[in-house]
Parts: C-alpha cells; sequence; structure tokens
C-alpha cells in the first residue's frame, strides 16, 4: 500500500492538493489495515484522511528548500526503471 505515497516536497511542478490528498488517504489505509473500512468506521476514516491531509499541507507550505526542485517526471521515470530491474532479478 505505502508504496504509492511518493516524495512531494521540492519537486516542479509542485504537488498538487491530489497529490498530497492520495498520500493521506494510502498513509490511514496503511494503518487502519485495510482498503476500505467498514460503514461504521467510514467517518473516523474520512477524518484521519482530511487531518493528515490538512497537517501535510501545512508541513510542505512551510518546509523550505536549500537545493533547486526536482524534475517530477524524470524522477518518476528513474522510480519506474528502478522496479524494472529489480523485477528482472
Amino acid at each position: 500500500m505505502c508504496r504509492n505515497i511518493k516524495p512531494l516536497f521540492n519537486f516542479a511542478p509542485p504537488a498538487t492538493d491530489e497529490d498530497i490528498r492520495a498520500a493521506a488517504l494510502q498513509f490511514v489505509r496503511k494503518i487502519a489495515g485495510t482498503r476500505k473500512p467498514s460503514k461504521q468506521n467510514a467517518d473516523a476514516f474520512e477524518v484521519a484522511v482530511e487531518e493528515i491531509f490538512q497537517s501535510s499541507k501545512r508541513m510542505l507550505e512551510g518546509l523550505v528548500a536549500t537545493t533547486p526542485p526536482r524534475d517530477r517526471a524524470r524522477f518518476e521515470e528513474l522510480k519506474r526503471l528502478r522496479y524494472k530491474k529489480a523485477e528482472q532479478r
């Protein structure tokens, strides 16, 4: 599950709210141990996703980069190549 959480800080183009929310959702899924909560737990699940989204967004807005932004497309391509190489082993 958490393999889908990607680094969000110091990239060009910057992370979108959708990227941040997706990472928050993956984090909550990992902690809860389920992809989809029961009806009884849906509200708590959604509240957690929203709180982590808001907290993560504030953190990303407050961080200061000391290096130039990385190219997101290049980063994703290198990641794909690493996974492909690992699968070949």
